[in-house]
């Protein structure tokens, strides 16, 4: 998933992964955090990146299924 709003900060992307960081008024800080955990359990992986240009890029990977 890819984005062209303001971005992320280096800061902000060094913490978006901190169970219960958040800069929202509303938000809980555990969408980044579960959804890593959920990939990592399933031999997976999320990164987050700045976006050349602007916006940020929340890439997510799962390996091929075994038999596949």
């Amino acid at each position: 998933m890819w984005d062209r709003g303001s971005g992320m900060s280096d800061e902000v992307i060094r913490q978006a992964l901190v169970p219960f960081y958040t800069t929202k008024a509303t938000g809980t800080g555990l969408g980044l955090p579960l959804s890593r955990e959920i990939l990592e359990a399933h031999a997976g992986t999320l990164t987050i990146a700045r976006r050349e240009g602007g916006g940020t890029i929340v890439t997510c990977w799962l390996p091929p299924a075994l038999g596949s």
